[in-house]
């Protein structure tokens, strides 16, 4: 009985840490703001201002926040991409490990890349004409700074 006893005050003590520390850091760290679609959210962390600086300078500014280029459509794949996203986000930050200029993940290039295509489908068109190749366009290649253009 009383091994039983520990077990369960062990389970208890872990997962009221686990609680506390998560409640803590989602209100300290402004988590909630995360599931908006407010860009003010990506500035959470001081690293980010600049880019939202930047977004708030460009022509995208007036067609599309934050989520609309770097999550892809449909409720679960944009908050499973966030949540990922935040989770690697908060671990490199938090721990200062991360490349200076940042750089985008080849998924969140991928998603980025769907979206520049899916918003300029007639420019994309007229350039790959009626021949496409099987290989896409790639726009982030050539236009990378267009929603941050101060980087």
């Amino acid at each position: 009985m009383k091994s039983f006893l520990g077990v369960y005050m062990a389970l208890g003590v872990t997962a009221g840490l686990a609680l506390g520390v998560g409640t803590y850091t989602f209100v300290y760290a402004k988590g909630y703001s995360y599931l908006t679609n407010d860009p003010a959210a990506c500035a959470n962390c001081h690293v980010m201002q600049e880019y939202l600086d930047g977004w708030v300078k460009s022509s995208h500014r007036a067609a599309a926040v934050c989520n609309d280029c770097h999550t892809p459509a449909g409720l679960v794949g944009k908050y499973s991409t966030k949540a990922s996203n935040g989770f690697w986000h908060s671990f490199a930050f938090t721990t200062g490990i991360f490349p200076d200029p940042l750089r985008i993940k080849p998924h969140n290039r991928a998603i980025t890349e769907q979206t520049c295509q899916k918003c300029h489908l007639e420019i994309v068109q007229a350039i790959e004409g009626p021949h496409a190749v099987s290989t896409p366009m790639g726009c982030v290649r050539c236009h990378g700074s267009v929603g941050h253009p101060s980087r």
